[in-house]
């Protein structure tokens, strides 16, 4: 009984850990998608700031 319960627990525990490395490679992927997406923003900062400069260059 003691041996049956302790196999249970072994396998939740191998479940568990791989649930585990699985939830963190997720969060290393959405890690490394916000990083781009925040230079993708950066990008899109600069470009826009650009333009207003040269509009108001030519507006003003």
């Amino acid at each position: 009984m003691l041996a049956t319960e302790n196999a249970e627990l072994r396998a939740q525990l191998a479940e568990t850990q791989d649930q585990c490395v699985e939830l963190a490679i997720d969060a290393g992927e959405l890690h490394a998608e916000v990083e781009a997406l925040r230079q993708d923003l950066l990008e899109a900062r600069a470009e826009r700031d650009a333009w207003r400069a040269k509009a108001g260059g030519l507006c003003g």
